[in-house]
This record gives structure tokens, C-alpha cells and sequence, in this order.
């Protein structure tokens, strides 16, 4: 199997002359909740890989994925209070920790991939992810997952007056919350690991996700309808314990830098193609896909709340973000 699809420790790298490296003087754990094939996971393993070039063998990166040290929540609180060195997680959950965050879970934010990541890698994205450290948090890199999509099991969704009512699993944030509120859900916070049971047995009647998310949580074996709402788009943030960070060379600070970007890079090629490929698999599962969603009816029903956005994060920031190119 391909090492930069392992989720397993990457500790030995055979050297450029031919004989063995050393053991690694640092190993760092990366904690995320995504699979093997998650896009993130693939991305993460090409980040461990350039980590440990580009420091010639002296740092490894241990990935732990499938939720194996926890939740998203549970990781980044983790990574805030220094037991677990890192991960990489939706900028949703870790606005829990660092509010400013909060202003990319603004429904309709962001027009396309293009757009969004302007603003992630542009001067926007970069105030945002230095000042991380005010929140114990050290900032390494954005991307993305993709536009969410709504799935459920009840009827297909092509208004805000079908949704109404249903209860979605959302994520522990409570703009989320707020927004879905907004619309009529009954929405329910729930760690990742626990939507598959949850849709399965009924608790939920449906979800909110990436395609490519949908596709490696297996969703689409437990849910009828897939609304193509692209309601919001979700970034990616790759975090680091800022001690971890600190202790670090210049020379090694840098490496970890270069190798983030061209991760989160990878990640973008990574969920671009399973987004082309996503719908017809969950055809496939015999998932009906609702193309015709009315997403000017659901930004209208959300006016309001924009009202309240932008006077919570500033109408000139809300501007310049819409304005990016």
C-alpha cells in the first residue's frame, strides 16, 4: 500500500544514500477524524512525508486517523492544551477555540473553490491564522473540504419549506446551529463518529457534509436524498501545539510551512476529483441527487441573520471578503 495513504506512523524513510536514516529525534501525533482515502488523510500523509525530507529524517509525523485520538473537539482541545502535537480539522469545530474563525461558517460566504481560497491564502486568511497563538492554537495553513451538501431520509429538499422540521445532525458550532435554527431544522451537534449510527437508527434524519465526506463516512448507505445546496463552503485549518512550534528551528519552522501549503494543495486536487466522481457514487448506493435546489429562497430566509453577521464581524471585513478575486 501507497505509505502516503497509511494512517500510521511514518518513522523511517530509507536515505538518499542508500543506507537507512536514523530514527527521528521528534515524533509529532497528528490527530484527525477522516479515513484512510478521506482527502485530508492523503493530503496529511504527502505533509509527513515533506516533514521528513526536509528535515533530513530529524522530525517524523505519527498520523493517527479515524478519530483515533477522538473527535475533532476533542483534538484540537487536545492540541490547545499540548497532549496531542497536531491536526487538521474544519475551521467550524475550531471556532469553538478561536472565534475568529466563527466568520467562514457564514452561509454563502464564498462563491467558489477559486474564491475561497483568495481569501484563505490571501491577507484575510493570513491575520486570521497568525493570530491563532492569542487562542493557544499555532496556525499552519488553510484549505478546504468543499461546498456541503444537505442528505437526509425523509424527501428531497429543494426549498427552505422542506427542511422544515427535519432533524440534522450539524456540527458543535453554534452558527451552524443558529443558521439551521433559522431555517426551520430541529438541528442536533454530534461528533462525526457518531452520524453513521445516529442516521442508521433513525435519531437524525439527515446530515450536511462535503461530497467527499459523504462518500468516506459511508453515508450515502443510510440516507435517500442528497440536496446539492452548497449552502457553505468549509475550510481546513492544519494546527500545531504552539510549543511544539516555538521549539522548532527557523529552518524547521520554515519546512513545516512549505510542506503545509503544498498539503492543503493536495487536498484541494484530492477533494476536486472525488466531487466530480462523488454524485454517481452515491447514485450508485441509490441515492437520489436534487440538482434543482432553490439557494436564492435559502439565502433570503437567512437575511436576517446577515444583518446580525455583519455587525458581529464587521461589515467592511464581510466586504472584503465578497470583494476578493
Amino acid at each position: 500500500m501507497n505509505r502516503r495513504t497509511l494512517i500510521a506512523a511514518v518513522t523511517l524513510l530509507a536515505g538518499w544514500t542508500g543506507t537507512a536514516m536514523a530514527e527521528p529525534e521528534m515524533t509529532l501525533n497528528l490527530g484527525l477524524v477522516g479515513g484512510q482515502q478521506a482527502p485530508e488523510s492523503i493530503a496529511m500523509g504527502q505533509f509527513a512525508d515533506d516533514v521528513l525530507s526536509g528535515t533530513g529524517g530529524r522530525i517524523a509525523i505519527r498520523i493517527q486517523g479515524g478519530g483515533a485520538l477522538g473527535g475533532d473537539r476533542e483534538v484540537v482541545e487536545s492540541v490547545q492544551v499540548g497532549t496531542v502535537e497536531m491536526t487538521v480539522v474544519s475551521t467550524s469545530i475550531a471556532a469553538n477555540f478561536a472565534p475568529e474563525l466563527k466568520v467562514f461558517d457564514i452561509p454563502f460566504l464564498f462563491r467558489d473553490f477559486d474564491h475561497a481560497d483568495a481569501v484563505l491564502n490571501g491577507p484575510i486568511g493570513n491575520e486570521i491564522l497568525s493570530g491563532l497563538t492569542n487562542n493557544g492554537l499555532g496556525g499552519l495553513a488553510f484549505g478546504g473540504m468543499g461546498f456541503r451538501e444537505l442528505t437526509n431520509n425523509v424527501r428531497p429538499v429543494k426549498t427552505p419549506e422542506d427542511v422544515e422540521r427535519l432533524k440534522i445532525r450539524t456540527q458543535q458550532n453554534e452558527m451552524h446551529i443558529a443558521v439551521w435554527t433559522a431555517l426551520g431544522v430541529l438541528p442536533t451537534p454530534m461528533a462525526i463518529p457518531e452520524v453513521y449510527t445516529a442516521l442508521q437508527q433513525g435519531v437524525v434524519d439527515g446530515q450536511e457534509n462535503p461530497v467527499g465526506a459523504i462518500i468516506n463516512n459511508r453515508f450515502g448507505e443510510v440516507q435517500k436524498y442528497i440536496s446539492l445546496t452548497d449552502h457553505a463552503f468549509t475550510p481546513l485549518v492544519l494546527l500545531i501545539s504552539p510549543s511544539i512550534y516555538d521549539g522548532l528551528s527557523d529552518a524547521d519552522k520554515a519546512v513545516f510551512t512549505d510542506a503545509a501549503h503544498k498539503a492543503m494543495a493536495r487536498n484541494r486536487r484530492e477533494v476536486e476529483t472525488l466531487a466530480k466522481s462523488g454524485l454517481e457514487t452515491l447514485k450508485g448506493q441509490g441515492m437520489t441527487v436534487v440538482a434543482d435546489v432553490d439557494k436564492a429562497a435559502f439565502r433570503a430566509k437567512l437575511d436576517p441573520l446577515f444583518e446580525t453577521f455583519a455587525a458581529e464581524f464587521g461589515a467592511e471585513k464581510l466586504k472584503a471578503i465578497q470583494d476578493t478575486q
